[in-house]
């Protein structure tokens, strides 16, 4: 059995802990023999081969009479880059949970033990989903809501460097004022109504305008404001920071996504330039 769950892009600007979509890069775990501890076959640094592998800690934590099994774990969703590899971990070890404890779980369930786990659906949702994902949680309640993402290329340049959530968290304000919360929240509305009409040129020229984070995390990142540069000479909808960063997701029309990505490579020579696509289908059990 092969559990495939798809890293993520939370925020897409102005949905500040609330949009998330997911993508085309995958964590996916084979579940082999049972053995009389877990033992996590992978090739990673710093990430653990025993039950302290979060996967497995959540997995136990979902369903605490889960037999010992060897793991064998590959991905490509980097590390601490803004693309969901904590999520996908997670969204992973329900889904072991669910499968060797015969748990039925609905995906409502899913996105609720996910969210209490992780603290907001935004990455999580996408991840057990697929598409694009609006969601929230409301004192103990998590609503969420799951839409197409309009038609477009999408390009993440992924610098080299790590960016851990707790230091791009860091330096966000504690509070803003009563007219700029009016303004930030106004965005995000306004970009959430053209997201889901289908007009994305006109989304992402509000997208680019995020009051929430992405003014006060961009000098953490030292690509983005030059990525964003080029949206003219290039010709792509514009450019966003994925989720804490510091992976930067570029939105392109669909007919120039091959011409720009290759502009994009060839100009930041130090990050890993990747198309993706829309992930459709969320977390997946091959049998």
């Amino acid at each position: 059995m092969i559990i495939k769950v798809p890293a993520t892009t939370a925020n897409l600007g102005p949905g500040f802990d609330s949009f998330g979509l997911a993508l085309s890069l995958y964590l996916e775990i084979e579940i082999l023999e049972k053995t009389t501890t877990w033992k996590i076959s992978h090739d990673l640094e710093n990430i653990p081969h025993d039950e302290k592998n979060l996967i497995i800690q959540v997995a136990k934590k979902v369903f605490p009479d889960i037999s010992a099994h060897h793991i064998k774990m590959t991905t490509t969703i980097p590390t601490a880059r803004g693309l969901g590899s904590s999520s996908s971990a997670i969204v992973a070890g329900i889904e072991l949970a669910n499968q060797l404890g015969d748990l039925d779980l609905t995906n409502q369930e899913k996105v609720k033990i996910a969210t209490e786990i992780e603290g907001h659906p935004d990455n999580v949702a996408p991840a057990i989903l697929g598409k694009f994902v609006v969601s929230t949680m409301v004192e103990d309640a998590v609503f969420y809501n799951q839409h197409d993402f309009p038609a477009c290329g999408l390009i993440t340049v992924i610098p080299k460097y790590e960016l851990l959530t707790s230091e791009s968290r860091g330096v966000l304000p504690e509070e803003l004022s009563y007219s700029e919360g009016v303004m930030a929240s106004s965005i995000a509305n306004m970009a959430l109504s053209f997201l889901v009409a289908n007009k994305l040129e006109q989304a992402t020229e509000l997208m680019t305008k995020d009051l929430w984070h992405e003014p006060y995390r961009k000098k953490l990142i030292k690509e983005f404001e030059l990525v964003s540069s080029l949206k003219s000479q290039l010709g792509f909808y514009g450019a966003l920071i994925s989720g804490a960063g510091p992976t930067i997701l570029v939105l392109s029309p669909t007919e120039k996504t091959v011409t720009i990505h290759k502009e994009l490579k060839q100009r930041f020579k130090e990050c890993d330039v990747k198309i993706l696509k829309t992930d459709l289908t969320g977390v997946q059990v091959i049998k």
